[in-house]
């Protein structure tokens, strides 16, 4: 496949990071692709470069993807969600039994699995894995998992079966048990504190999974060690017992052309973060381009209505009118970035096409500035009582090419005589200001999530709020979906919330987000899990 170039390729990596890198490169680059893999080979460290540093390694708060991707890797979890069919299939969990309102789940467990200091994944540890993330731990800072609803309380029926209840009916909490935010830890893991599953603390993380950190230099590299004794793969999987790979060596790599430079010179093996405007060029070197969606809450503007400059819901149907989603697409990225035509992507469970509330008429915001009573000033930009249609919004870092993509949206904003100011994210009172409404009225996001329950992680109140929004009526939406065990009346109320923000006009749906990876020819078995992180247990290298 071929995808085209959006841009030239950023500048040669730096000489330091270069030196680093160097140090672990592998001795001969990669001299083509397209030859078939042979039989699994064990061995090898791969070199891995993340775009970002991980920030916490607590399960609830890995959404993050430097989080999640460290996560997905040492730890295993009750289950395991199909990437292709999203079927929730057995890991350490054997089998369960949902009753029939979905507020009592029980799970009956392998017995064999052990963390990496040798304690065993009981019933006792698994309750309490699932008591702090369902109910979190105040005293430790350590917060409710947003995948976890209407937690109420767990029982260790035997050493290898436990039991949890609901207050209310929790249909997504078998998915929850797939997902990073439930990897498994170590009862005394989970007795840290939140600083300190923390940057500098990464050695200390006890998990399940079929890797262990070793070594960590603060916010630059982390090496992890496959664990001899890892056994408990899904069992849906071919290869069972240790990773092929002896480990991984993660370096963290902030500049494109470092990440990109790097791999193409044999330097790295495989890189997160690839740029749209850089996949052709690694595609055309032979290297593997990999695009797993994240299946959830679409990369989107939110319009944060508690601003008094968005309160008239014809100022924000102006402004969904005034943005070309399209054009973002076709200047900015690639055919891995569909344009988006809901708040959810095309793949995510529930999904409905909101397109005819999404369409660019420049025209027909126009026309809704006039009736709200925005009259264009001398500049152009439209006023109101002495005050300009003047909006602020900052670049994500996490979203790919944040501030490009509003930098043409403030472009085409600009058309129907609103302005939008786009902000560097490191700026020092960036924290603080994207939680007021008035400094930060509009607001870049994603949430990637195979679940029901992704829509209500982002706009609930007491969830990610990213709307920072007030509306009784959307929560009230938003809590049906996540407690109607009835999976058909589940797809009709998160088509119901889809409706609720399009009319509403509380959101811009650009694009559905994926995460781009490359690879060199020479790596085999490139897996994600079921929203795009990197699951490195197939991983082999045949070179």
């Amino acid at each position: 496949m071929s995808r085209p170039a959006i841009r030239a390729v950023a500048a040669l990596a730096a000489v330091a990071t270069a030196a680093t890198l160097a140090s672990c490169a592998s001795s001969s680059a990669p001299s083509g692709s397209g030859a078939p893999a042979g039989d699994p080979v064990t061995g090898g460290t791969l070199t891995y470069l993340e775009h970002q540093t991980f920030t916490n390694l607590y399960p609830p708060q890995a959404g993050f993807y430097p989080n999640g991707g460290v996560v997905n890797n040492i730890t295993a979890r009750l289950t395991w969600q199909n990437p292709e069919t999203l079927e929730i299939e057995p890991w350490i969990a054997t089998e369960w039994t949902v009753n029939e309102d979905a507020t009592e789940y029980t799970f009956d467990l392998r017995g064999e699995a052990t963390f990496s200091d040798g304690t065993p994944i009981d019933a006792a540890a698994v309750a309490k894995n699932f008591d702090t993330y369902g109910l979190g731990n105040p005293g430790l800072g350590l917060t409710v998992s947003e995948a976890i609803n209407n937690y109420e309380s767990s029982q260790v029926v035997d050493e290898d079966t436990v039991t949890f209840r609901f207050s209310a009916p929790a249909p997504g909490f078998l998915q929850a048990t797939s997902t990073i935010n439930s990897g498994l830890l170590s009862p005394e893991t989970l007795d840290l504190s939140l600083e300190e599953f923390g940057a500098g603390n990464a050695t200390e993380i006890v998990g399940s999974g079929p890797f262990v950190i070793t070594d960590e230099r603060l916010g630059t590299e982390l090496t992890f060690e496959a664990r001899e004794d890892y056994d408990w793969a899904p069992p849906s999987f071919e290869h069972q017992g240790r990773a092929y790979l002896d480990g991984i060596h993660l370096i963290v790599a902030p500049e494109d052309s470092v990440r990109i430079g790097s791999l193409l010179a044999g330097q790295a093996d495989y890189i997160r973060y690839v740029q749209a405007f850089d996949e052709a060029r690694v595609e055309s070197a032979g290297f593997e381009l990999h695009a797993p969606q994240t299946r959830g809450v679409n990369n989107s503007i939110g319009l944060r209505f508690t601003n008094p400059l968005l309160s008239d819901v014809r100022v924000r149907q102006a402004i969904v009118a005034g943005v070309d989603a399209q054009e973002v697409v076709d200047t900015i990225f690639t055919a891995n970035y569909p344009k988006a035509t809901s708040a959810l992507s095309s793949t995510a469970l529930g999904y409905k096409d909101e397109s005819s509330f999404y369409e660019y008429d420049p025209e027909r915001a126009q026309e809704l500035l006039d009736e709200a009573g925005w009259e264009a000033g001398s500049d152009g930009i439209r006023e109101k009582d002495g005050q300009r249609l003047s909006l602020t919004v900052y670049e994500a870092k996490p979203q790919p090419l944040s501030k490009q993509t509003l930098e043409l949206v403030a472009q085409q904003l600009k058309k129907i005589g609103v302005e939008l100011n786009v902000k560097s994210a490191d700026a020092g009172t960036y924290a603080e200001d994207i939680k007021d409404p008035v400094k930060t009225p509009l607001y870049h996001s994603m949430v990637g999530r195979a679940d029901f329950d992704v829509i209500k992680s982002q706009f609930h109140t007491e969830n990610r709020n990213t709307l920072l929004s007030d509306d009784a009526e959307l929560d009230r939406l938003l809590e049906v979906v996540a407690s109607e065990p009835d999976p058909a009346k589940r797809v009709e109320s998160s088509q119901a919330v889809q409706d609720y923000l399009a009319e509403q006009a509380y959101v811009i749906p650009l694009f559905e987000e994926p995460q781009v990876y490359g690879t060199a020819p020479y790596v085999h078995g490139v897996e994600y899990e079921s929203v795009g992180r990197p699951l490195f247990y197939d991983v082999w290298l045949d070179k």
